[in-house]
Order: structure tokens, then sequence, then C-alpha cells
């Protein structure tokens, strides 16, 4: 290039930096997309190592600029760039863009101007090389590592937390974390190996005929629970950590864990714990065998059979003193008229091995149940969704199912189950704000069983203090009101010495109800012990009405533990009790839990269920 031709493109790039606003001026000559030579980069080379002096961006701009369609999108600015201002080349006519392409650059030629170099981006005139841009994102200029790997699955919904309820005191935290260790499932193993010995020792040891044959049969289903529960331990801890592995063999894993199986698990170690043995000794009952049922078994059907035949279910105190001195134990009743209806079926269709009362306690149990874990379920939550089955509501399950004194209970005998079912479900329809179903369900409970009266009072007080009662009291009051009209038609005295003057100790017998707890040590080895038990019974109950009337409960988790320490004192005081009666304490205390989701998730808010911070209680 001559000296006058870079004097002219120096002076029209200096002025255009300059000047900022006459850039448009200088748009005829491109500096940085030259050799130092001054010729215009033409070939292939020239382009190369143009790119590399200058950044990436730039480089790939000038590249688009020297083709034809660069060059005819650009005309138009080129144009009006050069109407602007008088431009040092303006003199000398355009070569053909397709002519300068094809021609060998000239080193001599006088300011050279190619057309389709097109108008330059402010970048390109600038003196200086532009500063290094920031790295562009992975979209524009992929990392072939990164690019190579597959693009990450959305982050799968870590697993809800066994129970979102935490104890309020340090006692009840305690033991929260002791139950829920390991998922639960070091309780569960706990739970069903301690099971399984007891059944052993049961079906070894026991002096009763039916225990006996339940231990032999319930010791293998604990066992096989057992080593269930512990399987599940082992998928746990092998899903702690890949939790969102997607292949056959953990989806397989995971359907075996959680709370959902946790309580699959406990239905299945009933039938074979309660429900098998049950069946055992009915079919062999029916075949012959004397020695497969309790007594209470035997009681039951008999009421059935007076109430079809004599309108009452109930002997006279005569009639009792008239049957043989070995017979007259069997001649009480002490249970409420309702207690007769599961003695009916035997009544009207004959010795069988389904008309056995057992048989339909369970069947009735089981209904109970299942209704109430299905209304312990969330609104809104679908059968197969973890948060249906809370940590607690598995426990509770357990608690009046597969607990040996419950199993033994119902396999043997019975008539508590029932009872204590109703019960569990009238707190539980309490705590859905159901108060008029809850009023129903524990009266009827009542109308079977006197044992249920206190948790009738506890329900009487929180459906006062929730302004309830006009839903709760008809049903709660009515039932056991009503199941006494026929008895006392026919003949009040029986009732009253079957019902009251038996249990009391007043009877021709005395009952067989004789556990070495404190209230019977005491009426047998202290002079006028039953009086002592009796006042020490009557102390404990007014404690308890003074505290239910002074701070009633507001709640049917609170109304549960009322009733479960209640009848704890009670059973413990009792002159004459039994050793199976602690299955209501235990069932109560265990299922006060359960009822905290319901009351959290049946509130007329409309924030979401899980919300812990919403519904503290």
């Amino acid at each position: 290039m001559t000296d006058s031709g870079r004097t002219a493109s120096e002076t029209a790039v200096e002025g255009s930096i300059a000047d900022p606003g006459s850039r448009a001026d200088s748009a005829a000559e491109d500096p940085s997309s030259r050799t130092p030579e001054g010729s215009p980069p033409s070939t292939e080379t020239d382009k190369s190592e143009s790119s590399a002096a200058a950044p990436e961006s730039d480089a790939k701009t000038t590249e688009d600029s020297s083709t034809p369609a660069a060059a005819a999108e650009d005309a138009a600015p080129k144009n009006a760039a050069q109407d602007a201002a008088p431009d040092v080349t303006s003199d000398k006519p355009a070569p053909d863009a397709t002519a300068d392409k094809a021609d060998e650059p000239i080193a001599g030629q006088d300011e050279p101007e190619p057309a389709d170099d097109g108008p330059p981006t402010p970048a390109e005139l600038k003196p200086e090389p532009a500063p290094v841009a920031e790295p562009e994102p992975a979209a524009t200029e992929p990392d072939p590592v990164v690019a190579a790997k597959p693009e990450a699955a959305p982050a799968k919904k870590a697993p809800p937390p066994p129970n979102d309820y935490t104890p309020k005191t340090r006692a009840g935290r305690l033991l929260a974390r002791i139950d829920q260790a390991a998922g639960g499932y070091a309780a569960d193993l706990a739970l069903y190996g301690v099971s399984a010995i007891f059944a052993l020792i049961t079906a070894l040891s026991s002096t009763l005929l039916p225990h006996r044959a339940w231990g032999s049969i319930a010791a293998w289903a604990y066992a096989d629970a057992f080593l269930l529960a512990l399987l599940q331990l082992l998928g746990f801890r092998l899903l702690r950590d890949r939790y969102e592995a997607t292949t056959r063999l953990w989806r397989l894993v995971r359907l075996l864990v959680g709370n959902g199986a946790r309580a699959t698990l406990t239905w299945l170690t009933w039938a074979g714990a309660a429900l098998l043995p049950l069946v055992v000794q009915a079919v062999q009952r029916a075949d012959g065998r004397t020695d497969r049922a309790q007594e209470e078994v035997l009681v039951v059907e008999r009421m059935g059979e007076r109430l079809l035949n004599d309108g009452t279910p109930y002997l006279s105190r005569d009639a009792i003193a008239a049957l043989p001195a070995d017979e007259r134990l069997m001649g009480y009743s002490p249970y409420q008229p309702g207690m007769s209806v599961f003695g009916l079926p035997r009544a009207l269709a004959g010795d069988a091995w389904w008309t056995d009362a057992r048989i339909w306690f369970a069947l009735f149990t089981a209904l109970v149940l299942i209704t109430a874990v299905l209304l312990l379920r969330p609104r809104g939550t679908k059968p197969n969704e973890t948060t249906g089955r809370s940590f607690a509501t598995v426990r509770a399950i357990q608690a009046v199912t597969i607990v040996p004194v419950c199993a033994l209970t119902l396999a043997t005998g019975g008539d508590d189950i029932p009872v204590l079912a109703l019960c569990i479900l009238a707190l539980t329809f309490a705590a859905t704000n159901r108060y008029g179903w809850a009023g129903l369900a524990v009266g009827a409970a009542a109308a079977c069983k006197l044992f249920a009266l206190p948790a009738v009072a506890v329900l009487a007080v929180l459906a006062l203090a929730m302004a309830r009662g006009g839903k709760l009291l008809p049903g709660a009051l009515g039932l056991p009101i009503l199941v006494l009209i026929p008895p006392f038609q026919v003949d009040q005295d029986a009732f009253l010495e079957n019902v009251i003057r038996f249990p009391l100790g007043h009877g021709l017998v005395t009952s067989p109800a004789q556990s070495p707890f404190p209230g019977y040590l005491i009426a047998q080895n202290v002079p006028g012990g039953r009086f002592v038990a009796l006042g020490l019974l009557l102390a404990v109950a007014a404690l308890i009405t003074v505290r239910i009337i002074w701070s009633p409960p507001r709640t049917a988790s609170t109304a549960a533990s009322i009733c479960g320490w209640g009848l704890l004192a009670a059973i413990l005081l009792m002159p004459t009790t039994r050793f199976g009666y602690v299955l209501y304490p235990i069932a109560f205390l265990v299922w006060a839990a359960a009822l905290h989701p319901a009351l959290r998730n049946h509130t007329a808010t409309s924030s979401p269920s899980d919300d812990t911070a919403l519904y503290r209680l």
C-alpha cells in the first residue's frame, strides 16, 4: 500500500474513533480484516490469520460479511453511510463483488475497496483488540464432556418423614426417637421377636389348653413376621441413599418398604397370629373338642340363646342357685345385653364352626378397624400414597391387632376386642368432627360392656367442650339405655345380679378374674382390703373427673390419653381384674398419637394438609 493510501485509511479510522457520531463515515475500511501489508483478505489463509488476531466473535462476523448474501443484506446500510459523509474512496467506483473475490491481490494497488466487505461493526472499528468476552453458556459453546452426558432427570420428591408429629414433652420425644429408630423397623423387629418368644412360652407352659393351642400356631406367624421385617429393614437401608433409583429392581424393593408395606405386614401377621388360630379352634370345637374355647365364648353364646327364647340374656339369682355348684359360674352373664347379639348366630343356626361367637367377634373387629384406619387418611390422599398411612397409624394398628395380649384374647375369648374397636372408632369419628357417629360407636360399645363407660364420659366432656354435645350425647347415652328395656321388662333383678353384684364380688360365686395387680393383692392381704381397694379406685376416679371438668379435653388425642391412663389406674386398683384388660390402656395410649394427623387434616382451611406449621396442637 502507498503512503497516501495508508494515510487516508488511518485518518478515517481515527476520525471515527474520535467522533462516535461519524463512525458511519469511516465504514469503508476495515483495519482488523487486513494483513500487515494492507492487502484485503481474499484467501482462506488470510481469513484464518485475521481470525487469530481478533476475538472469535469478531472473526465470525468478518467471515459472514464477506459472503455475497451478507453483502446483499448490508447494501442498504452501506449506501446510507456513504451518503451521510464524504469518504476518501467515494470518488472511485465500487468493483464487482464476484470479481474482487476471484482476482489475486495486487501488492501495489492504492486504496483497494472490496464491495463485499459491507459496513464494519463497531467492534471492528476499535484500534485495540476487543476485551476478552465472558465464557459463553454451555448451550452456545457446549463442552464435549458435558454434552456427552445425558440430561439430568428432575429430582424426585423425597420420601415423607415417618411421622410429622413431634411430642411436646421430653419423655415423649425420647420415646418417639426410640420408636422411629431405623425407620421404625427396629421397634417392629423387637415387637415381632418378643411376641414370638411369648407365643412359644405360652405353647409350652400355659395351663389353659386354648392358650397352648394358640401359641403353637402364633409362634410361627410371629417368627415369619420377624424375618419379613428384617428384610424390610435391609431394603430400607439400601434405599436410604438410592431413593431416586428407577430400575425395576429398585422399584420392587421400594414397594417392600415404607409405612404401607409395614401396615400390610401388620395385617398379615394379625391373620396368622389371631385369625388362623381362631378358625382352627372353631373348627376343632365344631368337631367335638371341648377344650378349644374359653368360658367367655360359651357365656356369650348362651346369652344369645336366652335372649332369643326368654327375652332376656340373664338368669335370676334363684335360677343360678338352682344350678349345680360347678355350673353356677357359667350361669352368670356379666355383660351388657348388647353382647348377646354375637351369640345369636349359634342360637339360630346351631353348632358350626362359622357360628362360633369368636368368628363374629373377628369379622366385626376387622370391619371397625378398617373403617377407623380409612378415616385417619388425609383428605385428597389416594389409597396407594404413603402419606395415607402415617407412622403413628401403623403403630396404632399393631397395638390393637398383633400385640400378643390382643391376638390371644381374640383367638381364645374375644369379647373385649370388639368393645375396644368400637371405642377406637368413636375417638376417630370425634377426631374427624363426626360427633354424631362417635356417639353411636361409643354407645354401642357401652351397650356391650360396662368397661366402655369411661370412654363415654370422656367423649361426652370433649363434645360439650367443643359445643357438639347435642350430636354425641343421644347416641352415647341412648343406646346403652335402649338395650336395657327388654331385660328390665322381663326381670330387672336378674340384670342387677349379673352385671352389678357379681363383678363387685357379691354374687353366689366369686369371679375368676384374679390377676395379681395391686387392687387384688390389697383385697386379699389387707384387713378390709376390698373396701380399701374400692376407696382408692373411687379416689382416682374423682381425681380424673375433677381434671377433665377443670381442664376439659379439646382434641380426640387428649381424650384418648385420658381414657388410657384412667383405665390403667382402674385395672390396677380393681379388687377383681384380669391381665387381659391391659389391652384397653395400651390401645388408647398408642392410638392417641395416630389421631393427630386426622385433626390437622380436617380443618376449615385450604392450606396444604401436610403443612405442619399450621396444624400444631
